[in-house]
């Protein structure tokens, strides 16, 4: 069993103050195959103290200096991509197909578009032609705990800890404790990229003990967390009283809204079907409800139950496009649990359901499952399932279309699918969401992630996902040159 039970801490590597060893889980065999140890508060002390002392010569490196240390952590990840796959495949289960060209491969794509950013961003500048002497400079906000999940463990890691170094803030960074490998992966790739001492630290821990800690914490100025909602509503109590910013990434319930004019009904529902089940419907963004114009619905959903029974489920070792299991027991038995919810409200059944997929006996598995004939206040319409659970839901038109899509506590993604221009401009408009793609068109690198309502605050990727960690200051009176 690997035993990976120290923290990275002021450019080491140390013993927590109090051990508490904690097993990681293969969730194909549900074995344990990894030791870490969970930190303490007293832990958390010794990591922002070492970020506090970084943080006065670190702040004020030039942006070139910044620009090499991060250039070297992505020529390392790169080279390392293969070993970050296989960790975040036995961690989190995702298929080795998906780990590496999706998972692993995101946490490049975000380190170079990162890069780009900085190469570009203005820190000072005047604040216009005629107020020159009204100096806007954008400075780091300072020392950072940044809080990462489990479902998309690089993706997080590397939208906060990237732009936070190149803002030039030090950070403390508490990944998930049930996916904690690749992140201790991270770790050795900064620590030989030459992170300075005290910049980059990592202490594991659970949410109530570590997250609680970064959280409340006077010493840290800012603070991270993609999680479940109700997760960062804690986050957002516990750092209340220190009047830090709070940047969240939360929960959602995309809408897919599939309109009766799209140019090809099949490919678009099995897009979107596909799209639900990818990751093991482990994604916050995910298109987990389906609103389709009545006059194409049953054709709809005839298509979905296909592409759904059709979908594999296989091992994460494995190459290919099946899915895996889900993370943890956890949440194989809340899925299990929203599945029945379905079935008792009396949603239609037209594809999976409760228990494993037939082969599996063991490991967190679950069947592929599509609801038909739902309504909006059905509980697998408003709550967050997090697995491979689609809900179908006719609608007249558009306008109801709309009503039911905006009437969510959530408001992270949206989907359309439509032959009509003017439609998909109208409607997207319309949607309150913080991204919204058209006919299964892709997110542009440092286009920005996150939503509306409780689905968070804040944006991450691109120059948005940089300004977060900054601060702006008004300088009046600046020199000006004659």
């Amino acid at each position: 069993m690997e035993q990976r039970t120290t923290f990275f801490i002021d450019g080491q590597w140390v013993a927590p103050l109090t051990a508490r060893p904690f097993p990681v889980i293969d969730p194909a065999d549900e074995t344990p195959y990894a030791e870490i140890s969970l930190g303490s508060a007293a832990d958390v002390e010794r990591a922002v103290a070492a970020a506090r002392r970084a943080f006065d010569s670190f702040s004020l490196t030039s942006r070139e200096e910044r620009l090499d240390l991060l250039r070297r952590i992505s020529k390392i990840y790169e080279r390392r991509t293969n070993d970050m796959a296989k960790a975040i495949s036995r961690e989190m289960g995702a298929p080795m197909t998906l780990a590496t060209r999706a998972q692993a491969a995101a946490g490049q794509e975000h380190i170079d578009a990162f890069i780009r950013v900085l190469e570009e961003f203005t820190f000072e500048h005047p604040l216009r032609d005629d107020a020159r002497d009204e100096y806007i400079v954008h400075e780091p906000i300072g020392v950072c705990g940044l809080i990462t999940p489990w479902n998309w463990p690089m993706n997080q890691v590397t939208l906060k800890v990237i732009p936070a170094l190149a803002a030039g803030c030090t950070v403390v960074l508490k990944p998930s404790e049930i996916a904690p490998m690749s992140a201790l992966l991270f770790a050795d790739i900064l620590e030989e990229a030459g992170v300075p001492a005290g910049v980059f630290n990592l202490v594991n821990g659970d949410g109530p003990e570590v997250g609680a800690a970064l959280s409340c914490h006077p010493g840290i100025d800012m603070v991270s967390f993609t999680g479940s909602t109700r997760a960062g509503i804690a986050v957002s109590k516990a750092a209340a009283d220190t009047v830090k910013r709070v940047s969240l990434e939360l929960g959602g319930k995309s809408p897919n809204l599939v309109f009766a004019d799209v140019p090809d009904l099949a490919k678009a529902v099995k897009r979107g079907v596909l799209h639900c089940l990818q990751n093991t419907g482990q994604s916050c963004n995910a298109p987990t409800r389906m609103l389709v114009e009545r006059s194409v619905y049953d054709d709809a959903v005839g298509i979905a139950a296909e592409v759904a029974a059709k979908a594999k489920v296989g091992p994460p070792a494995e190459e290919g496009n099946h899915i895996g299991p889900l993370v943890s027991q956890t949440q194989f038995d809340k899925v299990q649990t929203l599945i029945q919810a379905g079935i008792d409200d009396g949603a239609r059944l037209v594809a999976g359901g409760p228990g494993r997929p037939e082969g599996f006996n063991r490991g967190y598995f679950v069947r592929p499952t599509v609801f038909a004939d739902v309504t909006n206040d059905m509980t697998i319409a408003r709550e967050e399932i997090f697995g491979p659970v689609l809900a179908m839901i006719p609608v007249a038109d558009e306008n109801e279309a709309i009503e039911i899509a905006n009437d969510t506590p959530y408001g992270l993604s949206a989907y359309v699918q439509t032959g009509d221009p003017e439609r998909a401009r109208r409607v997207s408009k319309r949607l309150r969401a913080g991204m919204v793609q058209l006919n299964g068109s892709g997110r542009a690198a440092g286009s920005p992630f996150g939503g509306y309502k409780q689905s968070g605050n804040g944006r991450e990727g691109g120059r948005w996902g940089l300004e977060d960690f900054l601060e702006v200051k008004a300088v009046s009176g600046w020199p000006t040159v004659d």
